[in-house]
């Protein structure tokens, strides 16, 4: 019997690690760097991977040049944000809500989308 109920916990904990794998690959995206500005004033794009609509501006149009751009976010993770990132350049990330963003930024103004996300760069292309 305690056989039994050892396997069946075996069972259920292969499960759940196979679950969570997945659920953490189908919420990797793929981004693009539309506008770097002073201060951390970015926008980001979403180029490839299917989010939530109320997490990102399905349009969006920067006051400052009249160009329009759609399905953005603001950085939100100003903190650990890859500095070699340029406009234009494409990345891999994930949403982090749970890192603690403590450091200073100035407070210099640049139009930026009223959605903000928190993420996390991935250091390698995201699996399918």
């Amino acid at each position: 019997m305690r056989l039994l109920i050892f396997f069946g916990c075996c069972v259920m904990l292969t499960a759940a690690t196979c679950k969570n794998q997945q659920q953490a690959t189908s919420n990797c995206y793929k981004g693009r760097l539309e506008i770097k500005a002073d201060c951390m004033n970015y926008t980001i794009s979403l180029v490839n991977g299917t989010m939530d609509t109320s997490l990102i501006a399905a349009r969006w149009t920067n006051e400052s040049t009249g160009k329009s751009y759609n399905n953005v976010f603001a950085l939100g993770s100003k903190c650990n944000f890859p500095s070699t990132i340029n406009e234009g350049d494409e990345f891999y990330f994930t949403i982090d809500s749970t890192t603690v963003q403590n450091c200073a930024v100035c407070l210099l103004y640049y139009p930026v989308p009223p959605k903000k996300l928190s993420i996390k760069v991935q250091q390698e292309p995201c699996a399918p």
